[in-house]
């Protein structure tokens, strides 16, 4: 994978990042998107179209986060060649860099190459690959929260911007389960309409930001 970062050097992009403090450690029961911790929740799934897995909630939240990564993987970088940090979701442990990092704990959240791109990195996304992304957070109708919108920054950060239950959360995740609709699965995964139409970039644009 090769990120702005990567371009720089390593002398140089070490340079170029904000330190962040440590955040105090999580002393509740559920992470800040509102969602329980709860350990048994968890399973590990597959990234499609790759060779990566990934541990995430069961359920809508998975399905949703998965779309993500399958998307990330195909017209981003890779996902499963081990450079950039890979992916990473679930964790236990309750020391984090930024309040929506406990988001992982829930299994609600999602990095894409978090070594590229770490917590208060100052080195973002290239233009086209921005671009994507805010597609892909077109075919999530705002349920999910992307790094890049958040402070501090974190540009491999994607997170359920949704509470448990929710409908919205429900539909979207019923339409991008790749379980549910065999059209989406295989290499055809990857296939998307063209983000650069005016008609996405429209849509991307009018989809709430983080404040």
């Amino acid at each position: 994978m090769i990120s702005r970062r990567t371009l720089l050097g390593a002398a140089a992009g070490a340079g170029a990042l904000t330190l962040v403090p440590a955040a105090p450690a999580l002393a509740r029961d559920t992470s800040q998107n509102g969602w329980p911790i709860d350990p048994a929740a968890i399973a590990v799934h597959r990234i499609e179209g790759s060779a990566a897995s990934v541990a995430l909630r069961r359920g809508a939240a998975a399905a949703v986060l998965l779309h993500v990564a399958r998307r990330w993987h195909y017209e981003i970088a890779p996902l499963d060649t081990g450079e950039g940090g890979g992916v990473t979701g679930h964790t236990a442990r309750r020391a984090v860099r930024a309040p929506y990092e406990t988001n992982y704990l829930s299994g609600t959240a999602i990095a894409l190459h978090p070594a590229a791109y770490p917590v208060g990195g100052s080195e973002p996304l290239w233009p086209h690959h921005e671009l994507i992304v805010r597609d892909i957070l077109v075919d999530c109708d705002g349920i999910v929260a992307w790094g890049g919108d958040l402070t501090p920054a974190k540009a491999s950060h994607f997170h359920i911007a949704a509470a448990p239950g929710d409908r919205t959360l429900a539909h979207v995740a019923a339409r991008l389960d790749t379980s549910r609709h065999a059209a989406l699965r295989g290499p055809a995964a990857g296939a998307v309409g063209d983000p650069g139409t005016p008609e996405r970039r429209d849509r991307a644009r009018r989809l709430p930001r983080p404040r």
